[in-house]
């Protein structure tokens, strides 16, 4: 016997129940009013007074309803407190995966932030191929860039020292170790290992702070370290990912009340946009970056500011600019005083900054300060048995050649490139190899031309 049409559609339109949240509710043994007031009163501290759920809104939610955002990152940051570890939407059967679009926001919201940067954690280990399919978005940064900056430019000194706890100089010293790592071995080396490390050990820290000293430590330390996985994300070619790490870590180091720290991620934000053809925008990170400097002392950071800005210049065909941004970059470097700056600022040293410069000057088309800057890059960079920097270099250095149509020397530092490229995992690195293959295309089949490609193909057909 057939059933009548209505009853066959109201079939059709029930939707499963959520077991997900049903199992989770049992296990926290809170009662459907319990979940209810908490979302009330979570929903306050996000700012979202509004959203007011009763019992029948957690029966509703138990059938199969979805319930619209924010409800659905409150419950999981509610449960994720409850359980003390990481509890997400996807595991509260509330969606289909952790969004990766949500952590292109700067949210006004800590608890939002946390969350976000949670979730993109959470994503990055469980989901990687999912979220590195997610798209760089040019003008993501200058909103959060701005936000940056006028917020901390109204924020007061925090008197007297920062208390060291016993958790964040933890955190800090395994900093340390995973930016040897990215310095000697590339991006690629460690993210994986250092995304789950956060997961496991850093983030959840991050919801059991409860005094503001040891609250604003713990974000300087977190924006630290997912400012590095966003830089490791970066030169591994995740571009997408790389750029929610950052504008998440440029959120963090607001919280740290560290304008320094933050213009450093700003810095990191601007070399971003610039090598994916954005100079503009990394142009307007960069000022960003330096007006948020005002009143603080970080020679190096300033350095590296300046150094990026002429890289955007020089992209843009500001030679006079390009130029003045250099020689203002070196002014700051010679004030400089190692043992004055963060760990993180370790990297912004000769071997960097000449290599930067190097780069400046090959966009600008004038070779002989190119291979100047390469050379003095590239000797730092051997001392220190920087690998990645000596690529990178080598590979600038080869392009001056080029542009003086010597292709004898440039083929014999493609050579050095080549050698120093296949000792780590970075895809800049690699970029700068076929950018080299592409410069030596006019110069046909000569060969040169085909012995160094023919030495690329095993580099280049890897990655």
């Amino acid at each position: 016997m057939s059933l009548p049409l209505p009853i066959v559609l109201g079939a059709m339109a029930m939707k499963p129940a959520n077991t997900k949240l049903e199992r989770l509710l049992e296990q926290s043994g809170m009662s459907r009013g319990e979940l209810s007031r908490r979302v009330r009163a979570k929903a306050k501290e996000w700012g979202q007074p509004h959203i007011a759920p009763d019992t029948t809104s957690v029966r509703r939610w138990l059938g199969g309803e979805i319930p619209r955002q924010p409800v659905p990152d409150i419950l999981a940051d509610i449960f994720s407190a409850e359980f003390g570890y990481r509890v997400t939407t996807y595991d509260l059967g509330l969606a289909d995966a952790p969004s990766a679009d949500r952590s292109l926001v700067y949210n006004s919201s800590y608890a939002a932030t946390v969350e976000a940067v949670t979730n993109l954690g959470r994503a990055d280990v469980d989901r990687r191929k999912f979220l590195s399919l997610a798209p760089f978005a040019a003008v993501a940064g200058v909103g959060p860039s701005r936000d940056w900056l006028l917020n901390t430019l109204e924020q007061s000194p925090t008197p007297g020292p920062q208390v060291r706890l016993e958790d964040v100089t933890a955190v800090r010293n395994m900093f340390g170790a995973f930016q040897q790592m990215d310095i000697f071995q590339g991006g690629g080396s460690g993210r994986l290992a250092l995304a789950e490390y956060m997961n496991a050990h850093v983030y959840p820290l991050l919801r059991r702070t409860y005094t503001e000293t040891v609250r604003r430590a713990l974000c300087e330390a977190a924006a630290e370290q997912t400012y590095l996985l966003g830089w490791m994300a970066y030169d591994n070619g995740e571009h997408g990912t790389a750029q929610r790490y950052l504008i998440q870590s440029l959120r963090l180091a607001e919280e740290s009340r560290n304008p320094a720290l933050g213009a450093h991620v700003l810095a990191g934000m601007a070399d971003q946009a610039t090598l994916l053809g954005h100079p503009e925008e990394g142009r307007r990170l960069a000022q960003a970056g330096r007006a948020g400097l005002s009143g603080v002392s970080s020679p190096a950071c300033l350095a590296d500011l300046w150094a990026l800005e002429a890289r955007a210049l020089a992209k843009l065909g500001d030679k006079v600019g390009a130029a003045q941004a250099v020689s203002r970059s070196e002014n700051a470097f010679e004030q400089v005083r190692p043992d004055q700056e963060s760990e993180w600022a370790k990297f912004i040293d000769a071997a960097y900054l000449h290599g930067e410069h190097a780069n400046t000057f090959r966009d600008l088309g004038k070779p002989d300060h190119a291979a100047e800057h390469a050379r003095l890059s590239i000797d730092h960079a051997r001392q220190q048995k920087r690998a990645r920097r000596g690529a990178m270099s080598q590979a600038a250095l080869a392009v001056s050649h080029l542009q003086g149509n010597d292709l004898e020397a440039a083929h014999a530092a493609g050579v050095r490139t080549l050698s120093l490229a296949k000792q780590v995992q970075s895809s800049r690195c690699v970029e700068a190899v076929q950018d080299l293959q592409r410069r030596m295309e006019p110069f046909g089949r000569h060969r040169l031309v085909v012995d160094f490609a023919e030495r690329a193909r095993e580099l280049t057909a890897a990655a």
